[in-house]
Parts: C-alpha cells; sequence; structure tokens
C-alpha cells in the first residue's frame, strides 16, 4: 500500500473491474480507478452516529494528489470536531440555484477542464458558444431554480420559449461596432437543451448533486439540415459577383478568402485563421494545427498551391491573412464584407457551409468515394481517412487537384460536363501527359497550352 503520489495515480493499471489504491501515509484517502481509466480522489469515515461515509474529493487532473490529500485532511478534522463533510456539503449543493450551477460550470469552461470532440479541452469559440447560450438563454429562463427542483417539464418549457424567441435581445459588443443578435428559433433550442444536458452531468458526475439528469430524453426538434448546394450556373454566377467585388480594392482579400474557401472545402474559420506555417505548398498540404476535429493535415489542391506560391506573405504576422488594423491577429472584416458582397444579388442566401458542402457535392458528382470525400474535407471519419489524411496519399492530392480545379473553372465562367474522372479517359490523358511533360522537360513546358490557374499579384481571380 504505497503512499498516494501523481507518479503512482498515474502509473495505476486498468483493470477490468474499478479497485481501490488506498493511502498508506493517510489513513482513509484513497483513490478510485475505473477501467476507463478515470482516477478519482475520495476519504472514508464514520461519522458520529458510526456510519460510514464516502466523499469523492475529484478527479485526477482536476485536482492533483497533493490538493486532494489537503481536502482529505480538512475533511478528517471536521469529522474530529462532530461534523459531517459529506452530509454538508450536499446540503450546500441540494440548495445551488441553476445560475450558480452555470457559473461553476463557466470557471470550468475557462479552465479548459470541461472536455469535448475526442476528449479535448473545448476550442475557443466553442467556449464563446457555449457562454453565449448559458448567459442568454439558461441563465434567464432556469437561473432562479434550485438544481435539485428542476424537472424535464422545466426543460421542455425552456427548450419551447427558446423556440418562440422569449429570449429574443439585441446585444453590444466589445468590437468596432459589434454587436450581437440573439433570435431564438428551432436550432437555438435544440442546441441549447444539449448544452443543458452537459451542465447536468456535470452536476451529476463531478459535484454529486443530482442522481438524474433531468435534460435527458428530452424530445428536442430536429436541428434543420444544411442541404443546400451551389448548382453549375450558380458557381458561374458566383465567379461573376466575385470578379465584380475584387474591383473594390476593399474587398480583394475577402474575395481570395472566398475562392479558397469554395475551392479546398475547408471551413470558413480555417482560412481566415490559416498561418503561414500551417501552409505546405512543396508538400501540397494544409497542415492545421488546431480544427474542430483537432490537428489536421488535408490535401491542397493545385489551384490553391500556385495561388499561395505566387502570393507574398507578410513578415509582419503569422496569419496568411492579418488583421488590417491589428496584423497580430487574423482578418477580421469578413462577415461584414461577405454580407456586402451578397446583399441584393441571385446568391444572398449563400453561407460560408454552402461552399464547403457544394465542393462534397462537386466531389461526389466526378465519382470520387465518401471515405476520399472525408478526407478532403479534414472529417474525422475512421482509421482508413485518418491514415490518408496524415500520409497524403497521391490519390487524395490527385482528387484535390481535380476538385479544386473543377470548381475554379467554373468559377471562371467555364461550361462543363462533369463525368467520374476515373471515367473520363480525356482528363486522365491531359493529366498523364502533363505530368510527364513537367517529368521530361520542366515546369515551363508543362504549362504550355495550359490554362493559367494561379493569378498574378496572388490573387485568385
Amino acid at each position: 500500500m504505497p503512499k498516494l503520489t501523481k507518479t503512482v495515480v498515474d502509473k495505476a493499471d486498468l483493470r477490468d473491474r474499478q479497485y481501490t489504491i488506498w493511502c498508506s501515509d493517510l489513513k482513509g484517502f484513497g483513490v478510485f480507478v475505473l477501467p476507463s481509466g478515470t482516477r478519482t480522489y475520495f476519504v472514508d469515515y464514520r461519522n458520529s452516529n458510526n456510519v460510514r461515509r464516502r466523499m469523492k474529493l475529484g478527479r485526477h487532473g482536476t485536482v492533483t494528489a497533493e490538493q486532494a490529500r489537503t481536502l482529505a485532511i480538512q475533511a478528517l478534522a471536521d469529522v474530529a470536531k462532530g461534523n459531517d463533510p459529506l452530509e454538508d456539503r450536499n446540503g450546500a449543493r441540494r440548495a445551488m440555484s441553476v445560475k450558480e450551477l452555470c457559473e461553476l460550470y463557466m470557471a470550468e469552461l475557462e479552465a479548459g477542464r470541461i472536455l469535448g470532440k475526442g476528449g479535448r479541452p473545448k476550442k475557443a469559440s466553442t467556449k464563446i458558444t457555449d457562454l453565449g447560450r448559458i448567459t442568454r438563454h439558461i441563465i434567464p429562463l432556469l437561473g432562479s431554480k434550485r438544481v435539485t427542483h428542476v424537472t424535464k417539464a422545466d426543460v421542455t418549457a425552456m427548450m419551447k420559449d427558446i423556440m418562440a424567441g422569449k429570449t429574443r435581445s439585441t446585444e453590444r459588443t466589445n468590437k468596432l461596432r459589434g454587436k450581437s443578435i440573439v433570435r431564438g428559433g428551432l436550432g437555438a433550442a435544440s442546441r441549447t437543451v444539449g448544452l443543458l444536458g452537459g451542465i447536468f452531468t456535470y452536476a451529476r458526475d463531478e459535484l454529486g448533486i443530482i442522481e438524474c439528469n433531468p435534460a435527458h430524453g428530452v424530445r428536442k426538434p430536429k436541428d434543420a439540415v444544411r442541404k443546400r448546394r451551389l448548382s453549375e450556373d450558380e458557381y458561374r454566377t458566383l465567379g461573376r459577383i466575385l470578379d465584380k467585388a475584387a474591383m473594390d480594392p476593399r474587398y480583394t482579400r475577402t474575395v481570395d478568402i472566398i475562392r479558397l474557401i469554395a475551392m479546398s472545402g475547408c471551413r470558413r474559420g480555417e482560412i481566415i485563421e490559416a498561418k503561414a506555417a500551417e501552409i505546405d505548398t512543396a508538400g501540397s498540404a494544409f497542415r492545421f494545427e488546431d480544427t474542430k476535429e483537432g490537428q489536421s493535415v488535408r490535401p491542397m489542391g493545385l489551384p490553391i498551391v500556385e495561388y499561395f506560391d505566387e502570393r507574398q506573405m507578410g513578415e509582419d504576422s503569422v496569419y496568411v491573412f492579418p488583421g488590417e488594423r491589428n496584423p497580430e491577429g487574423p482578418f477580421g472584416s469578413f462577415p461584414r464584407h461577405w454580407e456586402k458582397i451578397f446583399a441584393d444579388t441571385e446568391l444572398s442566401d449563400l453561407t460560408a457551409h454552402t461552399l464547403r458542402h457544394s465542393f462534397a457535392s462537386i466531389a461526389n458528382d466526378l465519382g470520387f468515394t465518401e471515405i476520399t470525400i472525408a478526407a478532403l474535407l479534414g472529417h474525422a471519419s475512421g482509421s482508413i481517412t485518418s491514415r490518408y489524411v496524415h500520409t497524403l496519399d497521391a490519390a487524395l492530392i490527385m482528387a484535390a487537384d481535380t476538385v479544386s480545379g473543377y470548381i475554379q473553372a467554373l468559377l471562371d465562367g467555364a461550361a462543363l460536363s462533369h463525368k467520374h474522372f476515373a471515367l473520363d479517359r480525356s482528363s486522365r490523358k491531359a493529366a498523364l501527359g502533363r505530368f510527364l511533360m513537367l517529368q521530361a522537360h520542366g515546369p515551363t513546358a508543362a504549362k504550355e497550352g495550359q490554362r493559367g490557374i494561379a493569378y498574378p499579384n496572388g490573387s485568385l481571380g
């Protein structure tokens, strides 16, 4: 029976069943080790009525071994005075309001101790969204209720109020001329119930306030699935809109970003916040440090490779598209510019997500498989996709070239008749001929007769 230290707890082996490691140095202090790998500190004691109690002190990683030891000593000191620390804690927690619970959860969220996808701390953008839903929906509608008194009916009523727009508001933000518009609706209601379920899980598993999660089993409205995709005619329309916008120097950077999103299938934030160090033109790859799926390596189509080869990266910022006023941050005018570029046009309903979905749809039209498309988009769709992404299989780079080139041609106004690339012999011959000419005679000869892909001065149109 060893003294409980960080090293001992870290090295504790995993077994088929939960087991306990007791501390040799402090009687009653121990740690549970679960088959999942979770390790939870506790203190074991008997109260003044000789009833055995076991009080959790926190998960290993959230608290250190030494912090847990200190809490155990404090609890045992209370017992010696005739108190029951578990009963005292439970009594205080049972009186906790939803607002107080949310404040505890938000503090844990800010500290990076609330985990999201893949067991990783939630991303900054996700934290902002969660905090917004808590402060604008959950606290106004349920904040005054005691956590132990919240029922499934209360959660359902909150959801319906959000759907009806009862929490609708417009608020000023810290950004220049910035404002936040809270509308509510089906999507906001569904996602807020999901978040509230996570908060109640925290209350149950981490705080021990409740035994059942009142958000579980609530019938949520089906979130609208975004199925909009651009037709080939709409791609040509998009090209004309962007060409017109690019004539205004204010929008040049935004137009380039939109074209890159369209031809790469990347998420809006991935392009806007891309760093120069993440652009690997020699390897035809984006090497994103942090995305929705964590680190992500994706094939980069030839039109994008040649754009970045032509573009001069500034030395005063780590970002490909630095902020106009603050080059130490990413470009911040994109949402406002997007709104102005597409206002009163045939594509006024266009979103950046539509461009990503349309990229996937074009890839499907050209005959690429789901697993290839998932790799192009950076989806975490299993070990095979992950292996393809990280090794950048030549087939993936060819797929990226094909889809990016096809979309670029549509943006340039070409009328194309798409065929499955693998079955289109003329496309394959052209690609093979260019490759062989490049190997034999160098890049200048290989580009003879080829339509220009990258544009001068680092522009995409």
